[in-house]
């Protein structure tokens, strides 16, 4: 039996039903299957993603694939949570041993401790930032000032510099104490700072 060329038409349409296929075989997945555990995985998702990684474990209920990522041979690997019905398409590497075994299980406590002290810093700067009690137009001034000059909140007064104080409604009349020069140039910094927030 011989095979005459195919046409282009039918080349698109053959394209179809594989990309058909594809999607149907990870819409089967993502509702029918249950994903065995251990297995390595290379996933393309709907947003164009495309990674590997070993099945730690499928919640059949909430439709999510736990995943680790990364080599073996390091200790390091992420963790990714994937909600099932954003598979495109994945095909099955091979299977390794249990990723949960606990003999081959590595955490570094110290350094998610540390990880969670800077977050913890990270959040507490960002909030000291924020003015309680003030306009936005405070704010804005603050933010603004800041970019350039190292200042801080007391109350509802922003402190430059630790020495000049800016008092409400935060005009350069309104600037206050340290020296002379450090004083003059908090009023140009906040003068230039309120022509350019336009306030």
């Amino acid at each position: 039996m011989t095979h005459e060329p195919m046409t282009e038409a039918a080349l698109h349409a053959a394209a179809l039903q594989s990309k058909k296929k594809k999607k149907k075989m990870a819409m089967e997945a993502s509702n029918n299957e249950e994903f065995e555990v251990g297995c390595i995985i290379a996933i393309k998702t709907t947003l164009g993603d495309e990674f590997e990684g070993q099945i730690i474990t499928f919640d059949r209920l909430s439709n999510v694939l736990v995943l680790q990522e990364g080599i073996k041979s390091t200790p390091r690997r992420n963790i990714r949570l994937l909600k099932a019905n954003y598979i495109k398409e994945f095909c099955v590497m091979g299977k390794a041993e249990d990723p949960l075994d606990i003999n081959e299980c590595y955490i570094d406590l110290k350094t998610l401790q540390a990880r969670e002290e800077s977050a913890i810093r990270q959040a507490e700067m960002e909030a000291e930032r924020i003015g309680v009690g003030v306009t936005n137009e405070a704010q804005n001034i603050y933010d603004a000032l800041s970019k350039t000059l190292p200042v801080r909140w007391d109350k509802t007064v922003i402190v430059v510099m630790n020495e000049v104080r800016v008092n409400s409604p935060y005009r350069p009349e309104n600037v206050s104490g340290g020296t002379g020069p450090a004083n003059d140039r908090v009023k140009k910094v906040l003068e230039f700072e309120r022509k350019r927030l336009r306030l």
